[in-house]
């Protein structure tokens, strides 16, 4: 039986772009709108929205800063089948002065990224984007290395202060496990009576998948994931098989299936992402997988163990 409150929310191209550094083609980025809107996703993820002063346009691609009109250029002439779209800001990294307002915008919500400790600039962002016409979210990042207190106060300060609709957990470093994540979902529904509860998780230890059907099965009612799972990393969890779990009828994984084949495939030869051992110690250790990251650009890319081993520290035997 599916859930029609359920919505799913695709960051292919915005997640995607953390592997190399959100340079994708119209061309791919038209592929993906086209086959999510068939596919009946809710959301698409394009991209962020950061701040050039802050970031080289020589270095990053255009979905780093996604330009009112490259996302029209992108999308134009393409039928959204109801799907919105969707970009991010980094707490610190957008200058709100060039977000216009949501009726001058094709882009229909804003999700604010966020630690525990920025809570107070993320409900100011939200609050903001809210105002000037925009669907808000808050990511709450790296939520398993937040403190239980700071983390309460987080989210009654959010409940109490936020005009934001939906409040996200956000499993960075792909860390939580099925418990963990019931005991946040139900902590975030305890506290926030008057917000939806997102899930956002990556997949480190093979656990995205896991953790968002978790999340669901406690009444969580926005999910992310991404296109054959691309994403930072181990990546996310697998938009095709989350489809193929919601049994709703709107969906239709065809497309999907269609885009992976055609686009995601050779995509894959040329990128590297998904679950590989580095991600997968990261994820065990609760670590950030930049050092994963480097390591598989390194010459040790397979040196599992000493690379263990240096996330322990000096004492090891």
């Amino acid at each position: 039986m599916f859930r029609e409150k359920i919505k799913v929310l695709d960051c292919t191209i915005r997640d995607g772009g953390l592997v190399n550094n959100h340079n994708f083609e119209d061309r791919f980025v038209r592929a993906v709108y086209k086959a999510l809107a068939e596919a009946g996703v809710d959301y698409m993820e394009i991209g962020y929205k950061n701040a050039r002063r802050l970031f080289s346009d020589k270095e990053f691609g255009k979905w780093k800063f996604c330009d009112d009109d490259d996302i029209k250029r992108a999308i134009d002439g393409i039928d959204p089948n109801g799907m919105k779209l969707s970009i991010m800001v980094d707490v610190d990294r957008v200058d709100i002065e060039d977000v216009k307002p949501k009726k001058e915008s094709p882009v229909d919500m804003i999700r604010v990224a966020s630690y525990v400790k920025d809570i107070d600039k993320a409900i100011f962002l939200a609050n903001h984007f809210a105002d000037k016409g925009y669907e808000a979210t808050i990511n709450i990042m790296a939520i398993s290395r937040a403190l239980d207190n700071a983390l309460n106060e987080a989210l009654h300060q959010i409940e109490k202060e936020c005009k934001a609709k939906v409040i996200y957990i956000v499993d960075s470093f792909g860390s939580l496990y099925q418990e963990s994540t019931e005991f946040l979902v139900k902590k975030f529904k305890s506290i926030l009576k008057n917000k939806e509860i997102g899930m956002h998780s990556h997949n480190n230890q093979q656990l995205a998948f896991g953790n968002t059907i978790e999340a669901i099965i406690h009444n969580v009612n926005y999910v992310d994931a991404t296109v054959y799972g691309i994403g930072r990393a181990a990546g996310n969890c697998p938009l095709e098989l989350l489809l193929g779990f919601l049994k709703n009828p709107k969906f239709d994984i065809r497309p999907v299936l269609d885009l992976i084949a055609k686009e995601f495939i050779p995509l894959r030869e040329k990128i590297e992402w998904g679950y590989l051992i580095p991600y997968a110690i990261t994820g065990i250790l609760d670590a950030h997988p930049r050092g994963a990251i480097a390591l598989r650009s390194s010459e040790k890319k397979e040196m599992y163990r000493e690379f263990y081993e240096s996330l322990l520290g000096d004492d090891i035997d």
